[in-house]
């Protein structure tokens, strides 16, 4: 049993200043010499050591790994500015140069799938693959999902109107309600709370009006997908959807929940890792 006050082992960190844009904060491992890059891009409302905690490490074994915080989630960018999902993908770009990063293979989760296409749709000669797992085209592709998602808009702006003092207590006793009886360890939980609520809430819209789906079956890069098969947040059927507008990518299906991730970390890591492996091997193969 892992012990309550569990932290996970993380690769060093740092605060990265990407100009005009804000300050956000990376995580990096280095990899071996000349390994392709990996930028990680996680899931609504976590971070990126939260969704990623388990893989870091197995990943750098074959790869230069980069994962970023998203604007208004953990320690990513704050700013006026509403959340969009367009800005995220430039974010990691940004990223990218201030590393000195010219291509990269972009992994998204859940909502980091979006921003991974995106990603390729407005700089495909930045892309060398895409990795893309519990995740979809569309997030609001009935009338009761465009309900739910359209409940966000008068929320974020409230939370827009409310001073954060007022509105970061809120947030906080909303997360300690949602989680104090899930067993979730306090780590955890740290991590989710740890996020603007406004841009939160902000993400929750922009995903909801979020659809790929006239244009992302024209990635034309290795592309891996895999397939959460019992996924409770993001139905399977619309990520079988997807999977089926890339008919050339290679799709794994779990039999497993949308927390796959930090519920079994390490397995999550093989599989990952296993995704990623045949998106660099297919570009060795064509180049």
């Amino acid at each position: 049993m892992t012990p309550r006050d569990w932290v996970p082992e993380l690769p060093p960190g740092r605060p990265l200043h990407l100009p005009g844009r804000g300050v956000t904060f990376v995580r990096e491992v280095a990899g071996p010499p000349g390994a392709p890059v990996l930028v990680l891009l996680h899931g609504w409302t976590v971070t990126a050591d939260l969704n990623w905690f388990g893989a870091y490490a197995p990943l750098g074994e074959q790869f230069r790994v980069i994962a970023l915080d998203h604007r208004g989630h953990g320690r990513g960018i704050r700013t006026r500015r509403r959340f969009r999902l367009t800005d995220c993908a430039d974010d990691a770009v940004a990223v990218a140069d201030a590393l000195g990063i010219d291509r990269f293979i972009p992994v998204g989760y859940s909502m980091g799938g979006p921003i991974a296409t995106l990603i390729w749709q407005r700089h495909r000669s930045r892309v060398e693959g895409v990795v893309l797992c519990a995740t979809a085209s569309n997030f609001g592709d009935t009338w009761m999902l465009r309900a739910q998602f359209a409940l966000f808009r008068p929320i974020s702006w409230m939370a827009r109107a409310m001073p954060r003092r007022v509105g970061k207590p809120l947030f906080d006793r909303v997360i300690w309600q949602r989680t104090r009886d899930s067993g979730l360890m306090p780590w955890i939980i740290d991590e989710i709370r740890s996020g603007d609520p406004r841009l939160v809430v902000e993400a929750g819209t922009a995903l909801g009006q979020f659809n790929s789906g006239r244009w992302v079956g024209e990635i034309d890069v290795p592309t891996s997908i895999v397939v959460m098969d019992h996924d409770s947040i993001v139905d399977t059927a619309r990520q079988q959807r997807m999977a089926a507008l890339l008919p050339s990518a290679r799709v794994w299906h779990v039999d497993a929940d949308h927390d796959y991730c930090v519920r079994h970390p390490r397995q999550f890591a093989n599989l990952l890792l296993e995704a990623c492996s045949h998106v660099r091997d297919q570009r060795e193969a064509a180049a």
